[in-house]
């Protein structure tokens, strides 16, 4: 008798973030207002990239450290993004990473990384929507910037 097992998979919720104050999302600087509450002091230093998932009405069910990369990127896979939007029954998607060199543009890299994910929240009905590029002063959003 042949016996297949499949590895068992857990996701853990921990609430650490009391979400109230900003529990619905409607606009990129509201985005960035959040970010800016999460994120941690080397803003300046590394590069990192979060997923904010949401539920139908804009409102946070969570979010998710997804890379932590060097100075002048990191690596994003796709199926880190979506498969805790998954988990959670997430409506949608806002994806947002820093740039410690201050610069707000998207690079090449930028651009066609959130083509690729926009592609896939639509396969997924999961929709991307907006990516967010934030620095200590300023931010960039391809909403806004009609990128998405």
């Amino acid at each position: 008798m042949i016996v297949n097992y499949v590895n068992e998979i857990q996701v853990l919720y921990k609430p650490r973030l009391d979400l109230k104050p900003l529990t619905k999302l409607v606009s990129s600087t509201e985005v960035v207002e959040f970010l800016n509450s999460i994120w941690t002091e080397d803003i300046e230093y590394r590069e990192r990239f979060y997923a904010v998932y949401l539920n139908r009405q804009n409102k946070i069910l969570g979010y998710y450290l997804i890379s932590i990369g060097g100075c002048s990127g990191t690596v994003v896979d796709t199926k880190l993004i979506f498969q805790p939007a998954i988990n959670l029954h997430a409506s949608s998607i806002i994806l947002a990473h820093n740039h410690p060199s201050g610069n707000t543009n998207p690079s090449e890299q930028d651009l066609k990384m959130t083509k690729r994910l926009v592609e896939a929240g639509k396969l997924l009905e999961i929709p991307i929507l907006d990516h967010v590029i934030i620095t200590v002063d300023n931010h960039y959003s391809f909403l806004t910037n009609n990128q998405i």
